[in-house]
């Protein structure tokens, strides 16, 4: 019998291994989930690239980060965080500015523009992922929790 990922891409045959088949299953799923994700952050001109990096500074604090720490601290990596944080800056969400106590260090901090973005974001984003996965037990969510930190070896 043909898996439900097989009928999805149109595949006649059954995957030779289950590590292949779950890891296509992962990597639809996740493809999945980033469009949804775009379609939700669109609405408030953000991406969900920029939504993380403003998370990290609002967790950040008054002590900020600097580029380095936000891009340890990513969901996903992004190669040119710098360019992601001229553009939030250019709409007022962070600003940034030399530590005082080390001038080679730049330091970034969500402006109180970014915490009401932010705010606003919250309630409809946990309605989002309540939509996207409130249909799934949560013994089953735990589980899929505790796999894919397997799989990343955590």
């Amino acid at each position: 019998m043909r898996s439900k990922l097989a009928a999805e891409i149109g595949q006649s045959k059954p995957f030779e291994l289950p590590e292949e088949e779950a890891l296509l299953n992962l990597i639809r799923t996740s493809g999945f989930i980033q469009q949804r994700q775009a379609e939700f952050f669109k609405q408030f001109g953000l991406t969900a690239t920029q939504y993380n990096i403003l998370r990290i500074l609002r967790g950040a604090g008054k002590d900020g980060v600097t580029c380095s720490q936000a891009a340890e601290r990513m969901v996903t990596a992004d190669p040119d965080i710098t360019r992601l944080l001229d553009r939030l800056e250019a709409r007022g969400l962070l600003r940034r500015e030399r530590d005082t106590n080390d001038r080679r260090v730049v330091l970034s901090r969500i402006t109180p523009e970014g915490l009401a973005l932010l705010k606003s974001i919250d309630k409809p984003l946990a309605e989002s992922v309540r939509g996207l996965a409130g249909h799934v037990e949560r013994k089953k969510l735990e589980q899929l929790i505790g796999i894919l930190e397997e799989l990343r070896g955590l």
